[in-house]
């Protein structure tokens, strides 16, 4: 504080300036009530009288004292600064394992009754800090759990989701069937251990995050038939094909179901696998040639097909009969590339949509292209090969299937 200028009363008396003295009472007030407020031997009758009357600094160092009782915790639970109900969380959560059941009932009590009522606060900051503070404690009553694990606010759930020991297979697999968002699925796919119950409503889910989550965890155990049902999608979903052959469960069969459509790279980590037996590794040293050979050629058919597309460009050839002769002649990757300039959307966007299996994305991304329904058509059955009764044929023998409204959110 600046040293004030002189200061005369009425009298002519020269002094310390009324005004200052004040400022300095209140900070020095300020500074006691802080000191009081995290002491240890304060007294129950001060904390109170802090926690009713302090500033929002003094009421959360109050609220973290754990010498602060219990009556004056409830109190802090509904203050009106959310600081100052994190501190008072967390506090709580610490307090747990040492709470004993057999001292004053009231005072247990009141610092459950704390607890319920922080689990349900208004702020989220409060709830997740609460959720992160319990989620390993044995302790906590059971219904405080479950309701920061069905939490609407994954920040909040995650955590008891991911490590509490008192969620049970059935509580995890009614949270699972309540088809919450993404990061609380993937919070129980990280559980250690996790049941096969459990890791079947994951897989069921069908979420890629999730499932791919599930795999690299070398906890969660996952029956044959589930596994199966992962092998059969994971040909199209690339990103589950690296964690499937890191499994430590894999079998035999399994092994060379992945080998059969996993690239160069995959193959060399399943064959450094030391369960092997000799025909598995032989089979794994078969596909690995394959590759590279599919790899050479892979490449010279990219690099004509960007030629192709290119040349026909610059000729002003680039459009709707030029991809209809590629898709008729079986040029998948000059069909691609064409689609590409002429939708303006990226190669790797045009062959996920190509390697879906569904002819929604396809019809809509023809139209995107501003290619004819008829060529859309065309691209379903020499492209994508689709069987005839998942092809969508144009409306009328002349109209798009969908709204312009449904192939735009096809597209996003």
């Amino acid at each position: 504080m600046e040293k004030p200028a002189p200061y005369q009363d009425l009298s002519g008396q020269t002094g310390l300036a009324p005004r200052h003295a004040l400022d300095i009472l209140e900070v020095r007030t300020r500074e006691s009530q802080a000191e009081l407020a995290q002491a240890a031997d304060a007294g129950d009758a001060v904390l109170q009288y802090l926690a009713q009357h302090g500033a929002p600094a003094t009421r959360a160092a109050v609220a973290a004292n754990p010498a602060t009782p219990a009556i004056t915790n409830r109190l802090l639970a509904d203050d009106d600064d959310q600081n100052v109900r994190i501190e008072l969380a967390v506090k709580i959560a610490r307090l747990m394992p040492g709470l004993d059941r057999d001292e004053a009932n009231h005072i247990f009590t009141l610092t459950i009754e704390t607890l319920e009522y922080l689990a349900t606060d208004s702020a989220v900051r409060v709830r997740a800090s609460l959720a992160e503070e319990i989620k390993n404690l044995t302790n906590i009553p059971k219904h405080v759990v479950l309701a920061l694990a069905r939490d609407l606010e994954h920040i909040v759930a995650a955590p008891v989701l991911e490590y509490s020991p008192l969620l049970s297979d059935t509580d995890l697999i009614e949270i699972i069937a309540c088809g919450q968002v993404r990061e609380v699925l993937t919070a129980v796919a990280r559980r250690r251990p996790l049941s096969e119950q459990v890791s079947d409503k994951l897989v069921q889910s069908m979420d890629v995050s999730t499932v791919a989550t599930l795999l690299v965890n070398p906890n969660a155990k996952i029956r044959k038939a589930t596994l199966d049902l992962v092998l059969k999608e994971a040909e199209e979903i690339e990103s589950w094909q690296l964690p499937l052959a890191l499994r430590a469960d894999l079998s035999a069969r399994a092994i060379r179901r992945i080998a059969g459509f996993v690239g160069a790279v995959i193959i060399e980590t399943l064959a450094a696998r030391h369960d092997l037996s000799d025909a598995t590794r032989q089979h794994l040293g078969r596909q690995l040639r394959l590759r590279l050979e599919d790899k050479v050629d892979t490449a010279a058919l990219q690099v004509a097909a960007a030629e192709s597309v290119a040349k026909a460009k610059v000729e002003n050839r680039l459009n709707a009969d030029f991809i209809e002769d590629a898709a008729l002649a079986g040029q998948r990757e000059t069909v691609i590339l064409a689609l590409c300039e002429l939708g303006r959307v990226p190669a790797a966007n045009v062959r996920r949509i190509l390697s879906s299996g569904r002819a929604g994305p396809l019809v809509a991304l023809a139209w995107h292209a501003g290619l004819s329904p008829r060529i859309a058509f065309k691209l379903q059955t020499f492209v994508m090969n689709l069987p005839a009764h998942a092809l969508m044929p144009a409306r009328n023998g002349v109209s798009y299937p969908m709204t312009p409204e449904e192939m735009s959110w096809q597209l996003s």
